[in-house]
């Protein structure tokens, strides 16, 4: 999505079906809307096939399958499946326009290489929880930001501790986004395939968890000078902490408008979500549009890229829904493991996303199965163990496989390796990452459910 406009008649074509299927999104409560967005989705996808990777392939003509055994065996799957397309495609791109609208602030830059100041440890948690905080709006984008300082500073510096430290910083910073950061794919599609869960009670456990595993990784960092960087932030006083403070603000209203919204307003958290952060894109570019210069236009970004998104997001929700009431019916209304079973697999979900992961699998997917299968099954009063499970090891996921999104990005702007960086630097702190979430899955659930 660098675009401003698309290319030609065909990008044009995939643009406009991308911003319908986020207009329905929005709209997805009017009745048809859900069947008219999905339609759009899978038409943009389908002209959009050559470039899609082989995973999303892979989902699509999973997609395409379940759908057929849907419409013969479940055919009232068919609409449900609709409605999560087509609202959790409308939440990710959303999420997309605002990270591309905030990337043409002249703020990030400043932001980015103040992270580089101070000392070892000073640098360190200031690149991590950086990463984090910029990673709440700007979703992947974050990694590209401070992925781009780093190569900066092995240009500038040569290939150093310092750099391998921050690379570590970056990664583990974006992982944990999706354990705790309330406009996350993974938080809202841990709440939507968990209905008793709230959002609020989910983050007020992961973040936590989320802070331990970032502060834990401090241990596993190599020893560097102890002389600090150099700051090449020349702003002084207030004006050195602007770019942050409106950063923040930005975030904060984000987040309120979401939580006011699923909880006085009663909307669904994943419409909450959407429509916060769609008011945010809306400020922003009208703002853009009026300091634009006289003559040029601020258009809205093209989506006639954004066709891998549509399948691994929209076509596993899809996909999700499906499972879901399959699962229903195959197991039946009345199925349920045994009592010591729930802690048990409580305890394992962060190890399936983890080894799903260090063989390519994108955890939207790993989410959705095990959203889909697991959710109808647990016990309502434990769902927040199956959410903790499932958060933390979607956000280990991230942080620390060699497949993930954000390491390779990490890898073709930093030049480090995405396979050392995750076996020789954050093996080790995934591990034991994977078992802490675990173990408090599991003591919630079981907790929870006696």
């Amino acid at each position: 999505m660098t675009q401003t406009s698309p290319a030609g008649p065909l990008d044009l074509t995939r643009s406009a079906l991308a911003y319908l299927a986020l207009f329905c999104g929005v709209l997805s409560l009017i009745p048809g809307m859900a069947v008219v967005g999905a339609s759009a989705i899978v038409l943009a996808i389908l002209l959009g096939w050559r470039d899609l990777r082989l995973v999303a392939r892979i989902i699509f003509g999973l997609l395409v399958a379940m759908s057929l055994l849907a419409l013969v065996d479940e055919p009232g799957a068919l609409m449900d499946g609709a409605v999560n397309m087509t609202r959790l495609t409308a939440l990710i791109l959303t999420v997309m326009l605002l990270s591309t609208l905030l990337g043409r602030s002249n703020d990030l830059e400043r932001i980015s290489a103040s992270l580089f100041a101070g000392r070892p440890t000073v640098r360190y948690l200031s690149v991590t929880f950086g990463t984090l905080v910029l990673a709440v709006p700007l979703n992947f984008g974050s990694v590209g930001v401070v992925s781009s300082m780093i190569a900066g500073q092995v240009r500038r510096q040569g290939e150093s501790a310092m750099a391998r430290n921050a690379s570590r910083g970056t990664l583990r910073g974006f992982g944990a986004s999706p354990t705790c950061s309330p406009l996350s794919i993974s938080v809202v599609m841990t709440v939507t395939f968990l209905p008793g869960l709230h959002s609020w009670q989910l983050i007020a456990f992961s973040l936590p968890l989320a802070t331990v595993y970032l502060l834990s990784g401090l241990i596993f960092t190599e020893r560097e000078s102890h002389a600090p960087a150099r700051d090449n932030v020349t702003a002084t006083g207030l004006q050195k902490y602007l770019p942050w403070l409106r950063f923040m603000a930005i975030i904060g209203v984000i987040c309120l408008g979401a939580f006011l919204l699923s909880g006085p307003g009663q909307l669904s958290y994943s419409k909450a979500v959407t429509l916060s952060c769609l008011g945010a894109v809306g400020f922003l570019w009208m703002h853009g549009l009026i300091n634009s210069p006289a003559g040029e236009r601020a258009a809205l970004p093209s989506m006639a890229s954004v066709s891998n998104e549509l399948v691994i997001v929209g076509g596993s929700a899809f996909l999700g829904a499906l499972i879901s009431a399959f699962a229903l019916k195959w197991l039946g209304a009345g199925f349920s493991l045994p009592g010591w079973g729930y802690p048990v697999v409580a305890a394992l979900v962060p190890w399936i996303f983890f080894a799903g992961g260090m063989v390519g699998l994108n955890p939207i997917v790993i989410g959705t199965l095990t959203g889909g299968v697991l959710g109808p099954i647990w016990p309502l009063e434990a769902v927040l163990g199956l959410g903790i499970g499932m958060v933390s090891g979607w956000g280990i996921t991230t942080g620390g496989t060699p497949y993930s999104a954000n390491s390779l990005l990490m890898e073709r702007v930093t030049g480090y390796s995405a396979k050392v960086a995750s076996y020789r630097w954050n093996l080790v702190h995934s591990v034991i990452s994977l078992l802490a979430g675990g173990i408090l899955a599991a003591v919630l659930t079981w907790s929870l459910a006696g």
